[in-house]
């Protein structure tokens, strides 16, 4: 099939994707005084669309091919399984708001010392910029789940490390739509959190402090050009800088270029990875990119466990989705999750809670307590009012494990040329956390419910992860690193990376707010338009 290619655009600055960095850059850039558009593969999500995505996965789920045009994405890869979104905001429109800065394991990282910057000081005044553009407050209500959960805190014997949750959500005034709190009126009018539990759904109530709210509402205010529907399949440098070609991602044969004098890539973790990737590997537009792109990829070492009551009249969604957690330990941290309707699906994912590190042994372990008491499984999947009576815990640690993102072929990508995922000879993600499971035992005891693992992981030994990072990591030098401190590519100037991608480290807690302070940083150190 050909191509239909239209003449350039020409920009100062194309930024590919509108998630947390890429909305950064969109606004800074702009304030700087420069032409910028913003390539976003999905769509402009209403609130029309949250509510009907609520009740209807197809209208949810993001999947091209098979005409899913929704705003979540589930991808799964040999090791790690990988939820996200896409849309204009990107992965703000469904997550759960959680602004937390990491412990100091994460800065004293060897992947961050490495870069002979004291990160934990120079992010400082970066945090607080962004906790104050995504509106950062703390959760005024208080429900069964979290008072579940800091009994599990009291139970480990972790209690003095329990607290609520600081989130990107207006609090104010429940149900009331005000005229914009955050921008001295620069901003959308806002209405008061009613504490519906939709968050990971999408907030359709106007209360989360979704991108679109903030930093991608003031970029547009001062002139960037966000365009949905746009997907970037390859950059290649010109003279002064960089030709961009993107398509739609719903098909057809009209190919757009858009040229530039600096891109900034900022497409989450499997974009930004996949299209570097195919600019080396594939096309050739940018050979001399790091042998580390796709290497060192970070799972946040994460693993999410669950607990069932066997009280069908209970209803624990009211509330944002998480609105407590803990630290079980210096290295891990332990919020709860409330799910939406939307998320009824995720009981087909649940099965028994089983100990054991060796992969195959939980996985027989695990089938072996399926074959024994079938009945007690199908009771847990078909039971009444799933979602209202299920807790979800999510366990993330700062522990140094990864693995690595390449182009090939498999079974897993219908033998089409995608990304494939690679263990580490050392480190490797591990889908088994102990801590995650004594938690979910504890939070068991004191609500009376059951405790579950998610299949994928005891039985398929996948890693699950809202919170992917790295394979675009920073490094000091083009052999332990794709890009240096400054963000910035090696041997390709004006060409940077600002996203999750960047990230050297595990985070340990979820790392949105570190990926809008390390993106604060770079676009600080972007000379204005001249």
């Amino acid at each position: 099939m050909t191509s239909n290619v239209t003449p350039p655009l020409t920009y100062d600055a194309v930024v590919i994707g509108s998630g947390f960095g890429g909305s950064v850059a969109a606004l800074r850039l702009a304030e700087k005084g420069y032409r910028v558009a913003v390539l976003e593969q999905g769509r402009r999500i209403s609130a029309e669309d949250m509510n009907a995505a609520s009740g209807n996965p197809k209208r949810l789920f993001w999947a091209p091919s098979l005409g899913m045009r929704g705003y979540f994405t589930q991808r799964v890869f040999k090791h790690v399984a990988i939820v996200g979104g896409v849309g204009v905001g990107g992965g703000s429109l469904v997550y759960a708001a959680v602004l937390l800065e990491p412990k100091r394991p994460f800065f004293d990282d060897p992947a961050m010392r490495r870069l002979s910057v004291d990160f934990e000081r120079e992010l400082a005044p970066y945090y607080t910029l962004a906790k104050r553009m995504l509106g950062r407050a703390e959760n005024p209500h208080r429900g069964q789940m979290d008072a579940w959960l800091e009994q599990t805190a009291y139970s480990l014997g972790v209690h003095e490390s329990y607290g609520r949750v600081p989130q990107g959500i207006y609090f104010d005034r429940p149900g009331e739509t005000v005229p914009d709190p955050y921008f001295d009126g620069r901003g959308p009018a806002r209405t008061g959190c009613i504490q519906c539990g939709a968050c990971l759904t999408g907030c359709a109530y106007n209360a989360k402090n979704s991108l679109d709210k903030n930093y991608l509402y003031l970029a547009e205010q001062l002139g960037a050009e966000i365009i949905p529907e746009q997907r970037a399949r390859l950059i290649r440098p010109t003279d002064g800088g960089y030709e961009i070609e993107a398509e739609s991602p719903f098909g057809g044969t009209d190919v757009r270029t858009y040229h530039a004098k600096k891109v900034f890539v900022a497409a989450g973790v499997l974009g930004s990875v996949e299209l570097l990737l195919s600019c080396r590997d594939v096309h050739r537009t940018l050979p001399n990119l790091s042998p580390q792109l796709g290497k060192l990829v970070r799972t946040n070492s994460e693993a999410v466990v669950g607990i069932l009551s066997d009280d069908k009249s209970l209803d624990l969604t009211h509330g944002t989705a998480i609105s407590s957690h803990f630290h079980a330990n210096e290295r891990t941290h332990i919020t709860q999750n409330r799910f939406p309707r939307g998320y009824d699906f995720m009981r087909f994912y649940m099965g028994p809670m089983v100990d054991e590190a060796r992969p195959l042994r939980r996985a027989l372990k695990t089938l072996g307590k399926l074959a024994l008491a079938p009945r007690r499984f199908v009771r847990s999947i078909i039971g009444r009012n799933w979602y209202k009576r299920v807790s979800v815990l999510t366990v993330m640690q700062s522990d140094d494990q990864h693995l690595a993102l390449r182009l090939g072929r498999s079974w897993l990508t219908g033998f089409r040329r995608s990304l494939i995922s690679v263990s580490a000879a050392t480190s490797p993600a591990h889908a088994y956390i102990e801590e995650a499971n004594r938690a979910a035992r504890a939070f068991a005891h004191a609500s009376g419910g059951a405790p579950l693992n998610v299949l994928l992981e005891s039985v398929g030994n996948l890693s699950i992860t809202a919170h992917i990072l790295g394979g675009c990591a920073m490094g000091p030098n083009i052999a332990e690193g794709v890009i240096d401190a400054r963000n910035e590519a090696f041997s390709y100037p004006n060409l940077f990376v600002v996203d999750g991608s960047a990230i050297p480290a595990n985070v340990g807690v979820n790392p949105s707010l570190t990926i809008t302070a390390l993106a604060e940083r770079c676009l600080s150190m972007v000379g204005t338009r001249t």
